[in-house]
């Protein structure tokens, strides 16, 4: 940690929750993570979510012999009137009327990563951005525990930053992916170090405009003490609107530049220049993901990581061992030369061009479609035109992104995953790759985008075992 880099003082928050009366609004991951920690903290619980209870699992029933008050099916506007504070779920829309109610009360409406930032006592690492996020998150929680360093990996990311304090302590470091929803309800979160990767349209069915988006991200460096440490992307020009709103001590990272103070490629290989010197940490084709941008992502983790304390030597291991996390650009199977790579986490364009670039023009066979969210396909278009053989549409927006893309590439109309994999693998050749990159959320189809890319996975295995008994 640096030296000028110290805890900020949290006076005034008083985080005492015994004897209140918390009144959480969605029962995700997230929502859950919180209940459980105001009851641990003496608060009455109670707890609303608009799905029925027949589809919320065993968390009601934790709940109810915790002590928790649960109501299923909807969220009554009246709840707001016995409770002292809200903690909204991020999925929750704003709008809903029980948190207007709550707002017009002038009751506090937190986020669960603000509601356990007022019990957090170690340091915090708040990664966010359009794209990468969760890659650059597990990069840099990887390379904390093995340097040594206490403390938990999530957020946004698998565990709840809720339930990551039981791993807190004053010497912890978190590695926290922050979605744009979660920081939009922060008052008193100071990340130590704080990482915005790059900024893309995205979330437009939930933000009036993109402007509004880029808001919500930026709020990130505007809650940082002058001490801290903000990372952008140097390469990402739709990011320069958020210089003006670094609090910290700026650096950044780049592919095509060398900046005074950051991380950068020279001669293909990972350089650091920081207070401590210009540090070679190893060469790009030795990190354990592909992709220029995931070259991107490991520059954005090592600066992260090393203003954590982290030696040069501890960094460049940790990338090297890193391998692609599930459902992003996700390595699954070759079957008769032809490779199958999940990256069911593009829900946005941006996504799936910058997975197109990993893999040689031409030779691939693109799964796309699902629920459009409202996003620019302005700029794929054209590259898609330029390095993919065939898209294979699934789900509702295939016929406007047959629109889109008619005279630019050819296109099917394949439905769901299961048929658009079969159809990639007939027509595909050895050395073609059938990538899913839908650049669309999944929810007409799955509950989930990890749903999307496991029905991906077991399509691809079930095909490789009956091409591999036809052998």
């Amino acid at each position: 940690m640096n030296a000028t880099m110290t805890k900020p003082d949290f006076s005034r928050v008083d985080p005492e929750l015994g004897g209140r009366t918390v009144l959480v609004v969605g029962l995700g991951r997230s929502g859950l993570a919180a209940a459980r920690l105001a009851l641990g903290r003496g608060a009455r619980v109670i707890v609303t979510d608009h799905k029925p209870v027949t589809e919320l699992g065993d968390r009601p029933s934790e709940l109810l012999r915790a002590g928790a008050e649960v109501h299923a099916g909807g969220h009554a506007g009246e709840l707001v009137s016995r409770a002292d504070l809200v903690v909204v779920s991020p999925g929750v829309p704003p709008e809903i009327e029980l948190l207007e109610r709550a707002r017009q009360r002038g009751l506090p409406v937190w986020g669960e990563v603000e509601l356990a930032a007022r019990f957090c006592r170690g340091h915090v690492v708040a990664i966010t951005g359009s794209n990468g996020k969760s890659t650059v998150t597990s990069m840099v929680g990887g390379i904390l525990r093995s340097a040594g360093l206490p403390g938990g990996t999530g957020g946004n990311l698998g565990r709840p930053f809720a339930d990551l304090l039981e791993l807190d302590s004053p010497s912890a470091w978190h590695a926290l992916e922050l979605s744009s929803f979660q920081i939009e309800t922060l008052t008193s979160l100071r990340p130590d170090v704080a990482v915005l990767l790059n900024l893309s349209p995205d979330h437009l069915d939930r933000y009036p405009s993109v402007d509004e988006y880029a808001r919500a991200k930026g709020r990130l460096f505007s809650l940082q003490e002058p001490g801290a440490e903000a990372v952008l992307n140097a390469d990402d020009r739709a990011s320069d609107r958020f210089r003006g709103l670094v609090r910290g001590r700026l650096s950044e990272f780049s592919l095509r530049a060398e900046p005074t103070r950051g991380a950068f490629l020279r001669q293909g290989r990972l350089v650091l220049r920081t207070e401590h010197g210009s540090e070679d940490l190893l060469a790009a084709h030795e990190l354990g993901v592909r992709g220029e941008h995931n070259v991107a992502n490991a520059l954005a983790a090592a600066l992260a990581a090393r203003f954590a304390g982290c030696s040069s030597g501890v960094i460049a291991d940790g990338l090297r061992t890193f391998v692609s996390l599930p459902h992003r650009l996700e390595y699954v199977s070759e079957i008769s030369g032809v490779t199958f790579y999940n990256d069911s986490k593009a829900t946005n364009p941006d996504s799936p061009a910058q997975a197109l670039t990993a893999f040689e023009p031409g030779r691939i066979r693109l799964i796309l479609g699902g629920r459009d969210k409202g996003a620019d396909w302005n700029a794929l278009v054209p590259l898609i035109g330029q390095r993919v053989a065939r898209v294979l549409l699934v789900g509702e927006a295939a016929g406007d992104l047959a629109r889109r893309l008619s005279g630019v590439v050819p296109t099917l109309d394949c439905r769901t995953v299961e048929q658009a994999v079969s159809t990639g693998f007939a027509e595909a050749v050895a050395g073609d790759v059938v990538l899913l990159s839908p650049g669309c959320a999944s929810f007409d189809q799955y509950r989930n985008f990890e749903e999307r890319g496991s029905d991906f996975r077991r399509v691809v295995v079930a095909l490789a075992a009956r091409e591999h008994g036809r052998g």
